[in-house]
């Protein structure tokens, strides 16, 4: 018996801890067993790496120092979580996956594409998502409501990234849904319960 892997991607503010949230509750009513994960973080292993990587205190992180970091917490991710869950037959929803590393590392930062996809193919083992939900929104809205969240409102290291490097993002994570057929592109700048259907929506058609 396997399950589903559902990852939730998005630009930094675009709202998929609330989403994620509203999600799990209705498929538990629903007698599915769930279970929720994040990256990086996840795993004993990965909230240290996490530590790491959304520490303000690092700016001279090197970009190839953080991409490795990110590989070795889904490595972890994937064969203490997800592997389990999955064979478990369970419906695995990560906030993060693979793609959040293409779209940070490979169009954000620059890095060579194919050693980025190389590294974190590597790492997943094969595990793919089975379905991906695009929250999209608008970089302004979604650092402001990422940053405000932040005890002194400037956000973590990489919430403090300049707009044209958010922007990058953005424009990486619309390519790569318009181009596999995995992706769900929902808008996020609406009413919560309005995002919620439409990802309910998605999910019965794909996945339940």
């Amino acid at each position: 018996m396997s399950g589903s892997l559902i990852t939730f991607e998005g630009i930094e503010g675009s709202g998929k801890s609330t989403q994620i949230n509203l999600l799990i509750k209705k498929l538990e009513k629903l007698d599915y067993e769930v279970l929720f994960t994040l990256e990086p973080g996840g795993t004993e292993i990965g909230n240290q790496i996490r530590k790491i990587l959304l520490d303000p205190s690092y700016k001279k992180m090197d970009n190839r120092t953080e991409i490795l970091l990110y590989a070795a917490d889904r490595a972890q991710h994937v064969v203490e979580k997800i592997i389990p869950a999955l064979k478990e037959g369970k419906i695995v929803i990560s906030d993060r996956y693979i793609d959040s590393n293409i779209a940070y590392q490979g169009y954000g930062r620059g890095l060579e594409m194919s050693m980025v996809r190389e590294i974190n193919e590597w790492v997943i083992r094969g595990y793919w998502p089975d379905l991906t939900i695009l929250l999209d929104l608008e970089v302004e809205e979604g650092l402001k409501r990422a940053r405000d969240m932040t005890p002194d409102k400037n956000g973590d290291r990489l919430e403090r990234e300049v707009i044209d490097f958010h922007q990058r993002v953005r424009e990486a994570y619309l390519n790569m849904a318009a181009e596999e057929k995995r992706f769900r592109i929902i808008q996020a700048g609406r009413d919560s319960m309005e995002v919620h259907r439409d990802i309910l929506k998605a999910i019965k058609e794909e996945i339940l």
